[in-house]
Parts: C-alpha cells; sequence; structure tokens
C-alpha cells in the first residue's frame, strides 16, 4: 500500500505517512506470526485471544502504532523509521523491518 493512496482517500501528507507505516508494520507482523497459532501467539504477545485475532484480522484502528513496534519486537522484528528526503509532491518512504 502506498502513501500516495491514503493521500488519494483524503488523508493529509503527514497522516498519510503515519498510516502508510502503521500499514507496512502491521502486514510484517502477521507475516512473522504466520508460523505460530493463536495461543501461541497469546503467549509471545502477551495478550488476549480476542486481541490476537483483532490483529490477524487487520482491524489496525484497534492498534497504536506503539503497540505493534512492541509486538514486532516480541515476535523478533527489529522496527525502525527511516527518514528519506523527498521533492515537493512526492511520498516519503517511512519504514523498514528487518528479522
Amino acid at each position: 500500500m502506498t502513501q500516495k493512496l491514503f493521500e488519494d482517500l483524503g488523508f493529509s501528507p503527514q497522516k498519510a505517512a503515519a498510516l502508510k507505516l502503521k500499514t507496512d508494520l502491521h502486514t510484517q507482523i502477521v507475516k512473522a506470526a504466520s508460523g505460530h497459532s493463536q495461543h501461541e501467539l497469546e503467549r509471545i504477545l502477551h495478550t488476549s485471544q480476542p486481541r490476537i485475532s483483532d490483529l490477524l484480522r487487520g482491524k489496525m484502528s484497534k492498534f497504536s502504532l506503539d503497540m505493534l513496534v512492541g509486538y514486532a519486537e516480541q515476535l523478533g522484528l527489529a522496527p525502525k523509521i527511516e527518514t528519506l528526503g523527498r521533492t515537493h509532491g512526492a511520498s516519503v518512504g517511512v519504514g523498514t523491518f528487518s528479522d
């Protein structure tokens, strides 16, 4: 998903960048979580089964960026924010994730 998509949906460039970062992080968390059962994820992420279900179903509005960063860390990912320069009107690359 691109930042431009969020801008096209009417979000400000700043909000679009934040949503892009959150979406990218969520995608990586779901990929890392795919090798675990929900019961295992409850233990790994120290949260309840309903929260795990919300996470895996993409209900991102229920999770702050801070919470997602914590989940990524607990799953062995190393999230970081990378600030890149841009020209006027271009999208910003805002996040990378590695394991």
